[in-house]
């Protein structure tokens, strides 16, 4: 290998003062090319909820930096619109994280075609806002299958198809930490899913894979109207937070998609059990 140095070094040394410009010039853009688009170079993907909103950011940013995606998630139309979105390769799988049936045929068309998967994003749930004297058994556990059984055995279906190095998220919330009216059960399962990441972190640490809870605050995605809040009040609802943001403004999904990266890849290798807030501050001072 010194040899080798030593040869390619003097080559560079009898060369103009022009060539080696260029030659350094491309070696720079070749090493940032690498660095921006190549961070997950190699590996698998699965996204729950990864045909819109966060989920869907998410698998496009992955999928710039070299992964191959797998995206689940309840809308046909939609999950079409999010394989074009991200790339005509993506692996879609429509189904209900709280269906186990689901969530096995999911995992189940990735080990067909990649047979491991690297990285796990439990993002897929949701809920509604509700005074607890309006809440019944049924929305109760709409949503507690949803964002707590649903990110539980999206870990637990997974991984089989895991080894040393993998990287699992479960996508919380700010609301886990904060007592917001009207938000007793969704902030309980956020809590409850922030509890889950730091028991798995501990159980499967030995086996050399990190888990880590990403818990975004108010982010500019069709969320509000998906948890209940009508069109017309929508604008409304977004002007009380502001407030409360210390940095007065909603996050983009493009920000947690960042965030999402740096805990899926191999520069948060030394990081497990933490839960990264990404609000503004908005659970924070």
């Amino acid at each position: 290998m010194d040899k080798i140095f030593l040869v390619v070094y003097k080559f560079y040394l009898s060369t103009s003062w022009e060539l080696r410009r260029v030659l350094f010039i491309h070696h720079l853009s070749l090493n940032l090319l690498g660095y921006s688009m190549g961070k997950l170079k190699g590996k698998v993907a699965a996204i729950t909820g990864g045909n819109s909103g966060l989920g869907l950011a998410i698998a496009k940013k992955f999928k710039s930096e070299g992964a191959s995606i797998a995206i689940m998630g309840r809308n046909t139309s939609t999950l079409k619109a999010a394989v074009e979105e991200i790339g005509a390769d993506t692996l879609s799988s429509e189904g209900d994280v709280r269906s186990l049936s689901a969530l096995d045929d999911f995992y189940h068309s990735i080990s067909d075609r990649y047979g491991k998967v690297d990285i796990v994003i439990a993002n897929a749930g949701g809920g509604k806002v509700k005074n607890i004297d309006e809440v019944d058994e049924e929305i109760f556990d709409e949503m507690t299958d949803s964002n707590w059984k649903g990110a539980y055995f999206t870990v637990q279906k997974a991984l089989p198809l895991m080894e040393s190095g993998g990287s699992i998220q479960l996508i919380s919330s700010g609301a886990n930490l904060k007592g917001f009216p009207s938000f007793s059960v969704y902030s309980g399962t956020k809590a409850a899913v922030r509890s889950l990441a730091r028991c798995l972190a501990s159980e499967l640490a030995p086996r050399g894979i990190r888990v880590n809870c990403l818990s975004p605050g108010c982010i500019e995605t069709p969320v509000w109207t998906k948890v209940g809040v009508p069109d017309d009040q929508v604008d409304s609802v977004k002007d009380y937070m502001i407030p409360f943001i210390p940095m007065a403004r909603f996050g983009e999904p493009e920000e947690i998609a960042t965030t999402s990266l740096f805990l899926a890849s191999d520069e948060s290798s030394y990081i497990t059990g933490a839960n990264i807030a990404a609000d503004g501050g908005l659970a924070q001072v």
